[in-house]
């Protein structure tokens, strides 16, 4: 059996996965309430379950939670993490920009997508917004744009005026109030900010491309782009199985 995980800016996302590569089971905790004390009482499934584990395979873009967890795991299970960048990830992917200027999670939703058939735009709503581009099994490179909710949260707490608001559809565009016109802003503004990206990604390459979201509001932006596009909130988990599967 294996652990898997997933350690980003805003989330840190662990899963159980058995011998056939099925999740058994699901951990999520927010990334910046982690330490030892709540790895340890967190995360005491895995000490009932250590002479099943194999090996133990992390993606991570915050290296000092990365670092608690792999001190954790050595010294509970004696099994040391695997961060994915150490693996030979070329055997899956040609990688076609410098490795260590894109994050771990960004490799593995591609490593997850890539088929050598298709073409993808892969577009991840995190604490930044991410769109990375693989031309048949090639890598090519991305974007990175502001963070939705980052981005909603610094301008509430610099505009003394404008309140916390929460996302969600609307068919309006017009505000007539505060909190109208900010979410207008935001979710026509970034849906306008993703089709467009697309559309420069696809002249600049002279290709056509599947799209696939994923991140917290995937869901949420799947309806207001104009982009035909699948959501797919596993994709980097996946990513991960795959590695998994083909490099360990």
């Amino acid at each position: 059996m294996y652990i898997i995980g997933d350690i980003g800016n805003t989330e840190v996302k662990i899963s159980f996965i058995d011998n056939n590569f099925i999740i058994k089971k699901k951990i999520n905790k927010k990334t910046n309430e982690i330490n030892k004390s709540k790895i340890k009482n967190n995360f005491k499934f895995f000490l009932k379950n250590k002479k099943k584990i194999k090996n133990i395979i992390f993606s991570s873009v915050v290296p000092s939670v990365y670092k608690q967890f792999a001190s954790f795991f050595k010294s509970s299970l004696q099994i040391k993490i695997v961060e994915i960048k150490k693996l030979k990830l070329k055997k899956l992917i040609d990688i076609r920009v410098n490795r260590k200027q894109v994050g771990s999670d960004r490799l593995a939703n591609s490593i997850a997508a890539i088929d050598k058939k298709n073409n993808y735009i892969i577009i991840d709503f995190g604490t930044a917004t991410t769109f990375d581009v693989i031309l048949k099994n090639k890598y090519l490179g991305g974007i990175i744009s502001p963070g939705i909710n980052l981005s909603l949260k610094t301008l509430s707490s610099k505009a003394s005026l404008i309140p916390d608001i929460n996302l969600k559809k609307i068919s309006y565009v017009i505000g007539k109030n505060t909190n109208e016109a900010v979410r207008s802003g935001f979710y026509w503004g970034y849906a306008g900010l993703i089709d467009n990206m697309i559309k420069l990604i696809k002249r600049q390459t002279k290709s056509d491309f599947k799209v696939i979201l994923t991140g917290g509001l995937a869901d949420l932006y799947r309806k207001s782009i104009t982009t035909k596009c699948t959501v797919d909130k596993d994709l980097t988990i996946k990513g991960i199985i795959k590695i998994t599967k083909n490099l360990i």
